[in-house]
């Protein structure tokens, strides 16, 4: 099964979009999951507008595939900002929450380290709530 990398973004207007690192795709919409949407929508079109006309697609379109979805800092902060406080951010990164605040709002970009910081943190966070057991 071929993986596909999708990164996800949300656009100064609140919309978000999707594009394949690597393949030809992309989608936008109202929600980070209506842009996922709509690139899945824009693959099955591209494939059976290839196959009416005679052109070749992707082999991939032809079998199973998986898409991976990776959000931008900022777009992930901004996504999630209704869920997670930045000051809850901050316990869990140890990034202090001004900081996130920033790179939130676009006012900076965080470093490679800090980009680590935030998915660990994340991660652990995920971790801990799939092992609660009610």
């Amino acid at each position: 099964m071929k993986t596909i990398e999708a990164i996800i973004e949300r656009a100064k207007d609140g919309t978000f979009s999707v594009y394949c690192i690597n393949e030809m795709f992309n989608g936008m919409g109202n929600t980070a999951e209506a842009a996922k949407a709509d690139m899945r929508q824009q693959m099955v079109f591209f494939k059976k507008s290839a196959i009416e006309d005679n052109f070749s697609y992707p082999d991939f379109l032809d079998g199973d595939f998986e898409i991976v979805y990776r959000f931008d800092t900022q777009s992930l902060l901004a996504y999630y900002s209704g869920i997670l406080s930045l000051s809850g951010l901050e316990k869990i990164t140890g990034i202090h929450q001004k900081q996130l605040w920033n790179y939130l709002h676009g006012k900076s970009k965080p470093r490679k380290v800090q980009v680590e910081k935030i998915e660990k943190g994340l991660q652990a966070l995920g971790s801990e709530l799939i092992a609660i057991s009610l």
